[in-house]
């Protein structure tokens, strides 16, 4: 699988692209508009000294070249054409992801692999949308893949298994720790450690029972870690856990989506990749 087209260019999409890239993959990178795509350069240089930061095999000429085998457009159709794997990073919706594999569908080649990064969504919850669902499957990858590299696979019913080692095998021709998934699990294997934690934290917040510096203070000092559960949703970016919060059943995730929305995301503060979020970020 050499041809890749990735769905998606926020926070996670722009490090999928960028990392397939990097591992010498050709390598189209699509989003809805031209103005998105336009901003993507300046992505690529914030990447490249976080590369230099923590491989030891990354050079300036390394990540240039990275750079060079990227291709950018907002024309869906011209996106797949030559595409051997499709990868999808669009928002954590059901209704947008359906909405894209079914445009997918309709324009990608025959031969294509069909894959979907989604968080929480199960692959058996999209599939009706697409007209391939022996080739439709989860790869899910961790932020910050260069160095969190995990690339969970998990099939649907109906994935041909051998289409699964296939993008296992992908997972590590691009530098990711390929994780066989055996069953379908909301969240994956990471996602379901990790989101309880999240979802305490955010608790704990909207309470009042600690504020955001507490809470990750605690965290760090008692267990080690390097960074607490509000340093991570930095990373994460807003908009994810605010799209997974706001029409949630959940009194107390509602109201932190809510609070997201007001007191950062309609600031601009979305996280690492913005310069700021729950903490302000250097350049």
């Amino acid at each position: 699988m050499q041809q890749v087209t990735v769905l998606g260019t926020g926070v996670l999409g722009s490090q999928i692209i960028f990392q397939s890239a990097y591992s010498g993959k050709d390598v189209v990178a699509y989003d809805i508009s031209d103005e998105i795509i336009a901003k993507l350069p300046e992505r690529w240089e914030q990447l490249k000294p976080l590369y230099l930061r923590d491989l030891p095999d990354a050079t300036p000429d390394k990540l240039d070249a990275a750079v060079s085998r990227i291709r950018a457009t907002s024309d869906l159709a011209d996106a797949v054409a030559d595409a051997d794997i499709v990868i999808e990073a669009v928002p954590e919706r059901l209704d947008i992801k359906r909405d894209t594999w079914q445009k997918v569908s309709a324009a990608a080649p025959e031969k294509t692999i069909f894959a979907t990064n989604s968080s929480t969504l199960l692959p058996s919850d999209i599939v009706s949308a697409v007209d391939r669902p022996s080739k439709f499957l989860a790869l899910h990858f961790a932020n910050e893949i260069w160095r969190n590299n995990t690339g969970e696979v998990m099939a649907q019913d109906q994935t041909d298994p051998e289409i699964f080692e296939q993008v296992a095998v992908f997972a590590e021709e691009i530098g990711m720790i390929a994780i066989r998934v055996k069953k379908e699990q909301p969240g994956y294997v990471v996602n379901s450690l990790l989101v309880p934690l999240l979802d305490a934290a955010a608790d704990l917040w909207v309470r009042g029972v600690a504020d955001i510096e507490t809470i990750d203070l605690t965290w760090r000092t008692a267990t080690g870690a390097p960074v607490g559960p509000f340093q991570m949703l930095d990373v994460i970016g807003m908009m994810t856990p605010y799209n997974l919060g706001k029409d949630s059943e959940n009194p107390v995730k509602r109201e932190f989506a809510e609070r997201l929305k007001t007191e950062y995301i309609d600031k601009g503060y979305l996280g690492v990749a913005t310069g700021r979020g729950f903490y302000e970020y250097g350049a």
